[in-house]
């Protein structure tokens, strides 16, 4: 790997890096992100086009998203851990690298095995830049800014979920689907040389990397996603049962293998201090509400109430563009009041935003639809950057790589679950489980925003 010049360190007691610098580290995150999270969302637009052109059918494809999201979830906590023993900053940088690779492999892709496979690999890359990029964060931005620099990552988050059905149009529009991956790689080359050039060092663990703890805690997350989407398609009662109870064997002997271990690789030592373990349990409820309502939404507009598929994507941006433009004005009050008000304030907006859109008419105008949009993209973007400020800080500075892969496992679960259950609401009410599936979204959303005002009765010492 290459070295990094004299001024990408950044000594443990340094607050922050120097203006120039933290830009240019910032603008680093930022791509990586954006590349990740873009991926994601044309990845899913195009699946029927992908499906088609290498010919096999839509059950099979869905592989080439699940591999991507098996090996996300099973690989972010150990590479987490392996950020605190040698270092964020490199864990990030090959992961980057690994990702722009294997987007150029996805490119050049021949069949569906062979795309499932690059996906799966690339799918490890945005492990290893999702599990430490929050904990980049904290030494990149001084403390009185790092609400700041949370409220950006919203913003990019939010914008890539925006633009993404966009921008997959627009590229399958003049070209094969192939560029949906191909257009990483310069991406990606720009990102690695601004990373080798600003990010910093932050201070290392002296414990080693457990690799048993690593294989239990792939297998607990991994087995959990299969059990999950299984029983949400009603798959055979036996299946699910031996993955689910694999899962909790390879659970039960992961806290077996690290109890005593100063930086345990799920780190449920962090889950005794109350702040950390409410906005967790925040984090999940949010993003189980989201993740229900963008999958039943396009049901309940296209088929319940007739919109067509450009219609209801037009209707459907109106949420992540507010949470754009909320986030980075979350982050700025973050710095100066409370997350468990901002989380709790934010999330029981949203609630009210997801019922009011169950609560629709029956033939409700573009406006009717799109302030109830607008609404819940206001609450969620109002609790995104307070909570991820909160989780980051209220784990000590030297866990912070743990607390980055709780961050996003808990993003992921709770995403994971949402899906699922609406999937599971579709079998068993059929025409009904779009709007059964926001009530239950409106459910996710209040358990959260309850969870987001109890970190205020939390001890004082715990608090960020």
């Amino acid at each position: 790997m290459l070295q990094p010049k004299a001024h990408a360190t950044s000594p443990a007691h340094q607050d922050g890096l120097p203006a120039p610098q933290r830009v240019q580290a910032a603008f680093a995150i930022a791509a990586a992100i954006a590349m990740a999270t873009l991926d994601t969302a044309i990845t899913n637009t195009a699946l029927p086009t992908i499906a088609t052109d290498i010919g096999t059918d839509s059950a099979t494809a869905i592989w080439i998203v699940s591999s991507y999201q098996i090996a996300v979830l099973a690989a972010i906590l150990p590479l987490a851990a392996l950020g605190d023993i040698v270092g964020h900053r490199k864990v990030y940088i090959t992961g980057l690298v690994l990702f722009t690779l294997t987007s150029l492999a996805c490119g050049l892709a021949w069949s569906l095995p062979s795309l499932v496979a690059a996906r799966a690999l690339q799918g490890l890359g945005a492990a290893a830049i999702m599990s430490v990029n929050t904990a980049l964060l904290r030494y990149v931005y001084p403390s009185k800014m790092l609400g700041q620099g949370f409220g950006l990552n919203s913003l990019v988050v939010a914008m890539s979920f925006t633009i993404g059905p966009t921008v997959a149009s627009l590229i399958l529009w003049v070209g094969s689907w192939h560029w949906l991956f191909l257009i990483n790689v310069p991406i990606g080359v720009a990102a690695i040389v601004l990373s080798l050039r600003n990010l910093p060092q932050t201070p290392r663990s002296a414990h080693g990397f457990q690799l048993g703890a690593a294989i239990l805690s792939a297998g607990f997350f991994a087995l959990l996603m299969l059990g999950i989407n299984d029983a949400s398609h009603q798959a055979s009662w036996a299946s699910v049962g031996v993955e689910s109870l694999g899962s909790v064997v390879c659970l039960v002997l992961l806290i077996w293998w690290q109890r005593g271990h100063p930086a345990p690789m799920l780190a449920v030592d962090l889950f005794r201090r109350p702040v950390f373990a409410l906005s967790a349990m925040t984090a999940v409820g949010a993003f189980a509400a989201q993740a229900i309502a963008f999958v039943a939404l396009p049901f309940l507009l296209q088929t319940g109430l007739g919109r067509s598929q450009v219609e209801t994507g037009f209707l459907m941006t109106s949420w992540p563009a507010v949470v754009a433009l909320m986030g980075p004005i979350a982050g700025r009050l973050s710095d100066r009041y409370p997350p468990g008000i901002l989380g709790g304030v934010g999330l029981m907006t949203m609630c009210i935003g997801m019922a009011a859109l169950a609560l629709m008419p029956a033939d409700p105008s573009t406006a009717d639809i799109v302030w109830r949009m607008a609404l819940c993209g206001a609450g969620f973007g109002f609790f995104q950057s307070p909570n991820l400020k909160a989780l980051i800080t209220s784990a000590p500075a030297e866990r912070a790589g743990g607390a980055s892969g709780i961050v996003a496992a808990a993003r992921l679960f709770g995403q994971t679950t949402g899906a699922a259950l609406v999937a599971l609401c579709f079998h068993l009410f059929s025409s009904d489980g779009s709007l059964l599936s926001l009530w239950l979204g409106c459910g996710f959303a209040a358990l959260g925003s309850l969870a987001s005002f109890l970190r205020l009765a939390a001890p004082s010492a715990a608090r960020p």
